[in-house]
């Protein structure tokens, strides 16, 4: 059994450069210390209709948004059981993409995966082969935007344009750890259900899920003998229709930061946002390429977090300690067993930009002594 660690106020603090929680600006921080006020009232629904208007304008989407305190895994589940009949394809190449096939089993889903190898991206012509294969129609593609287990970035609007030819087969998208630090166009590219979470890189603290919602996938669920009680599209948007709230109590705090934050996001701009990632994304690959080697498929490779592989068989977790012991900041092994040592990964998304990125690298080449 666990034995309790009294949790104390005695803790250096460390800049995030994991895959997530990733920074949060001090005044964004600071939002969460406001007075409380009751989730009925009108500065509650003044303060949830900014959120979801703000981000449907950041995100240059005219379909629905919904906000649930929670993380992104609640849309797993929630996607799942309001589109989801009988059958599901779920493409696997990591370890969160094969999660999400899991959680489609436990819910009694039948699901087809169609596997990768870890390191491998999804391919648009395999998913259309594998819908053409298939003796019943798939109610669900579910691909995983950004694999961060393994630093893929899979091509979503390709494969959105595929399964935009299969009328009765939904596109659903896990995009926790790359929407609003990687541009995607939802609208263009058939994208039915697409969720995030607010610690990546939105950059706010951990605590609420963001799903974007197609007026198809609404109509679906309408349709649907079952649907997820807290995740439903229709209960959560007809709630919002009527009330311009949640429909059930939120994380008021974290919502105030979102606020805060998303006034930045929205004066940065989303391909402003998209560019200072891809000029950090350029700057740690060509690092990487120069002292290790990278682990992604090349082509497809994650536009928010780097998984490095270790060529130079450095001491991993000796390499995050000693950085974290030094220099304050936190960076990230391998994902589980099968890549703990073997590579190691760099978040670059949020709030961070060039400079805070090259003293990371800086500072791991001094441990490292290479």
């Amino acid at each position: 059994m666990t034995e309790k660690r009294e949790y104390t106020d005695d803790y250096p603090e460390k800049t995030l450069y994991i895959p997530g929680p990733t920074e949060v600006r001090e005044d964004v921080l600071s939002e969460m210390a406001q007075p409380m006020f009751g989730h009925r009232m009108d500065r509650m629904t003044d303060l949830y209709t900014t959120i979801v208007e703000d981000t449907k304008e950041f995100l240059d989407t005219d379909n629905e948004v919904i906000i649930l305190t929670g993380s992104g895994t609640e849309f797993w589940e929630a996607s799942t059981l309001n589109l989801v009949e009988e059958k599901i394809l779920v493409p696997t190449c990591g370890s969160f993409s094969e999660r999400h096939a899991n959680v489609a089993e436990r819910l009694g889903k039948d699901v087809d995966r169609l596997e990768y190898d870890w390191g491998e991206a999804i391919k648009p012509e395999d998913i259309r082969e594998a819908i053409e294969a298939s003796d019943n129609e798939y109610d669900v593609v579910a691909s995983v935007m950004n694999e961060s287990s393994t630093g893929v970035r899979n091509p979503i609007e390709e494969i959105g344009d595929v399964v935009a030819d299969y009328e009765d087969t939904y596109f659903v998208v896990d995009a926790v750890s790359s929407l609003g630090g990687d541009y995607v166009d939802i609208d263009e590219h058939n994208i039915d259900v697409i969720f995030t979470s607010t610690q990546k890189a939105f950059a706010m603290p951990p605590g609420l899920a963001v799903c974007v919602v197609s007026d198809d996938a609404y109509e679906r669920e309408l349709e649907s003998d079952q649907a997820s009680w807290y995740g439903g599209f229709q209960r959560c948007l007809d709630y919002y229709d009527r009330k311009g709230q949640t429909h059930s109590t939120p994380s008021i705090p974290i919502m105030l930061a979102y606020r805060k934050q998303m006034k930045y996001m929205l004066e940065e701009g989303h391909h402003a946002r998209d560019q200072r990632h891809r000029e950090m994304t350029e700057y740690v690959h060509d690092w990487a390429t120069e002292h290790f080697d990278l682990f992604a498929e090349e082509g497809y490779r994650s536009q928010t977090v780097t998984c490095i592989e270790n060529t130079q068989g450095i001491d991993v977790a000796g390499t995050i300690e000693e950085v974290s012991e030094q220099y304050d900041m936190v960076f990230s092994n391998g994902y589980g067993s099968q890549l703990g040592e073997k590579t190691f990964r760099i978040g670059h998304m949020g709030e961070h930009d060039l400079e805070s990125i090259k003293a990371l690298t800086d500072a791991i080449e001094d441990v490292a002594d290479f």
